[in-house]
Order: structure tokens, then sequence, then C-alpha cells
């Protein structure tokens, strides 16, 4: 009686685990990832009191949403913005394309991080400095252009 008990819950386990995997496949997928959001902006007082390692992970952060934003400020400029939002047609084609592009941005990021990893130590404290203030206005500038296109 344990064993088919037992049986019984391994199979609802299965079924629910592919019924919600299914689920998350067919999701609408947002252009701009979402992950492309920055946690907090800085000035040049707060970065010169932090190492060269945090600035490096604040550098590459920046570089990330500006790979995963910019491309994209036609479209859309906030991340979690769908294909159906837009009016696109939600479509095998327009999914692939879609995908595809994500996969070639992931592809970009990979090795771009893995070149700034190795090679960002050897840079100039105040270089980063200034990139990371630099990435961030540019990011900042964003929220002018949505204004723009509001007009």
């Amino acid at each position: 009686m344990k064993s088919k008990i037992t049986l019984l819950l391994c199979v609802l386990f299965f079924l629910t685990t592919g019924a919600i995997s299914a689920q998350a496949k067919n999701a609408p997928r947002s252009i701009i990832s979402t992950t492309a959001l920055i946690r907090k902006y800085h000035d040049q007082k707060e970065l010169s009191g932090m190492q060269k390692g945090e600035l490096l992970e604040l550098y590459i952060e920046r570089i990330k949403v500006l790979v995963k934003t910019l491309p994209y400020i036609a479209l859309v400029t906030k991340p979690g913005v769908t294909m159906a939002d837009l009016g696109i047609p939600d479509d095998g084609v327009h999914k692939k394309i879609l995908e595809n592009q994500a996969v070639g941005t992931t592809t970009f990021l990979d090795t771009t991080v893995e070149f700034q990893r190795k090679m960002m130590p050897y840079s100039d404290k105040g270089n980063l400095i200034a990139a990371i203030l630099f990435y961030e206005s540019t990011l900042k500038s964003l929220h002018e252009f949505n204004e723009l296109n509001e007009m």
C-alpha cells in the first residue's frame, strides 16, 4: 500500500513539474531583461572611498545593464515590457528572433565580462570611477529619453 502511495505521489510530482515548466516556456518574454536594473547610483566621493574590486563589480554591472537596454530604446526603455505589450505578434517567428537576440547578448556579455575581469584590474582607479559615473549618467539619461518620448 505504501509503495502505491509513493508511486502515485511521484507521478503527481512529475506531472506538476512538467506543467509548471511548460507554462514558463510559453510565458511572454520581456524584450529588455528584467535583470537590467541599477540598484543604486553613486557620486564621485562615494566611489573614491571604494576598493578597486568593488569598483570593478559596479563597472561590470553597468556594462551589463547598458548592453541589455540600449539596443532596444526605440521599442522600449524599461524591463518587463513584452512583444504583446507593444503590439508585436507573439508568434513563433518573433519569439525565435527575440530568443536569438537574447542568446547573442548573453554570449557577448560572457566574453566581455571575462575580458573585464582579467584586464580592468590593471586600469587606473580614477579611470574606473570616471567610467562608472559616465555609464550611470548614460543610464540616467534614459529617463530624459522617456520624457521626450512622451511629448
